[in-house]
Parts: C-alpha cells; structure tokens; sequence
C-alpha cells in the first residue's frame, strides 16, 4: 500500500511565514494606525490559524482504515480545508470590508509622520518579499504536480486540497499587499484617510473571492469526485497487458483523499476460462493496476464474458 500521507512541507512554511508577518504587521499597525494594516494583521493571524487547521486534517486523515470508516480517513483532509476556506471568507475577507466601511465613514487619516509612513511601508514590503517567495514555491510544487495540463486548469481539478488552499492564501496575500501599500502611499501623498479605507475594502473583496473560490472546489471534493481521468487509461492498459482480460467495460473512479482512489468496475475475460482462471485472471489484473498507479487503495472488480 503507498503512503498517502500528503507532504506537509509547503504548510510548514507558510506557518513560518505567516507568523513573522502578522507579528510585524501588528506592530506597524498599532503604531500607524493604517486600516490596511489591520485588515492585513487579522489576514496572516487568520492565515496561521488556516494553517494549523490544514496540519490537523493532513494528521488526521492519514488515519488507517477501520471498523467504522473502511474505506479510510483521506475525505477528512477536505473537510478541515473547507472549514480553512470559510475562515477566509469570514475572519479575513468579511471582517476586512466592515473594517475598511467603518474606516471610509469615519474618514480617519493614518499616521502621517515620515516615521509611521516608513515604518508601515517598511513592513508591508519586507511580508510583501516574503509572500511573494512562498507563493512562488506553491506555483514552483504546482507546475511539478499539473505535468501537462494548464495551470488555472489543474487548480480546478486536482485533488491536492491542501496545496491549493495555501496557494489560494499566499496568493490572496501577496495581492493584498500590492492593495495595502498602495492605500498607505495615496493616504500620504493625499491627506485622505479614504484611501487607506478603499485598499481595506479592497482586500476584503480579495480574500472573499479567493475563498468563494476554494469552498467550491473543495465541496465538489467532499460530496465525492470523480478520481483523475488518466486512471481509465491505466486500466486499459492494465487490460491489454493482462493473460484473460479483454477489457474495461464500466468503470468507477471515486477519490477518496489525496492520493488515495477507490476503483469499481468491470472487465471482459475470456469466456474459454474457468472459474480458477477468471480469479487468476482478475488477481493479475488488480496486481498490475497497483503497479501503474499506487494511488489506487481499493479495487472491487466484476468479472463478464461481453465483448
């Protein structure tokens, strides 16, 4: 049976990561006063709590099989990320439009010294480098995994839930940012805290749609998706590669986590066989299916003599 523990590394990371920026952007936002920042503080602290939730739903849906959940525990990864995606939507992107309404109504300059400007500045740009890194080692893991297919295509349909959620995360922030350090800059160049107010909103909008986004994904995944399409063409070729086997006839390919696919289906055999032979016939067959791709954990096959 292959590991299907998920590689947690990209996770780690970005914990990493998001802790040193929402720590120094707590700061900057205390003594600057700017909504962006604060929007942007709450975003990383979220981001970190988003990721200790992805950790717990990596550990427990490497669970082993049991008497009460069979089939395993891969599905409770997607669970934990969806639950990570309405986070987003509410603790990051929600809360950062009220922040940037209230702000906008209360017409609320930030700090306008040359220290505070800098200061602010400073930070936004130092987690701007930061994300920036560990949203291109996301895309650097993505474009290994997608193989042929196009980037915004594997996004939709890979079944690797963790590693588009912190992409999704690291993405989202390094565009808030861009919107924070923009709002900073004009509420300085202008006098107008409404500017500060706008990149708040903005950024809110932002993380609302990344985790629209996400949510949509990730609950195709939880009601039960489909397995990748390339798993018919490994079965075919287990097929003519197997002594007694004519062919696939039905197949079902269920994901059941990352990494780990259920297979039902059924295969022709040849009708000159006994009974011996058809299960001889249908073990090679499950055997080399197992060869070609390991992900696949369960494999109920029904043998028929059609054509």
């Amino acid at each position: 049976m292959a590991d299907s523990t998920p590689d947690t590394s990209h996770i780690v990371q970005s914990l990493a990561v998001n802790t040193v920026i929402a720590v120094g952007k707590g700061i900057a936002a205390f003594l600057t006063g700017s909504g962006a920042l604060i929007a942007e503080t709450i975003h990383s602290f979220a981001d970190c709590g988003n990721q200790l939730l992805l950790l717990v739903g990596v550990r427990r849906a490497s669970r082993p099989p049991d008497e009460t959940h069979p089939l395993g525990y891969g599905r409770d990864l997607y669970f934990w990320s969806f639950l990570v995606a309405m986070m987003l939507f509410s603790g990051g992107g929600v809360f950062s439009i009220y922040e940037g309404i209230h702000k906008y109504h209360e017409v609320h300059a930030a700090d306008e010294s040359a220290g505070g400007l800098w200061l602010g500045i400073g930070m936004l740009g130092f987690a701007l480098v930061l994300e920036g890194y560990a949203t291109w080692s996301n895309i650097r893991e993505l474009n290994i995994r997608r193989k042929h297919r196009g980037f915004f295509e594997y996004l939709s349909f890979t079944k690797d839930s963790d590693l588009v959620v912190v992409f999704g995360e690291n993405a989202a922030a390094v565009v808030g940012l861009a919107f924070a350090l923009a709002g900073v800059w004009m509420t300085h160049l202008t006098g107008d805290g409404r500017w500060d107010a706008a990149a708040t909103v903005l950024i809110g909008i932002v993380l609302v749609g990344v985790a629209t986004f996400l949510a949509r994904e990730i609950k195709s995944l939880l009601l039960g998706e489909s397995a990748d399409p390339d798993i018919r063409a490994a079965l075919d070729q287990a097929a003519t590669e197997t002594p007694g086997v004519r062919g696939v006839l039905r197949l079902i390919a269920l994901q059941q986590g990352p990494g780990e696919v259920l297979v039902a289906c059924k295969v022709s055999v040849d009708g000159t066989l006994d009974a011996r032979g058809v299960v001889a016939a249908i073990n090679a067959f499950e055997g080399r299916v197992r060869t070609l791709r390991p992900e696949i954990r369960w494999q109920f096959v029904e043998p028929d003599d059609h054509a």
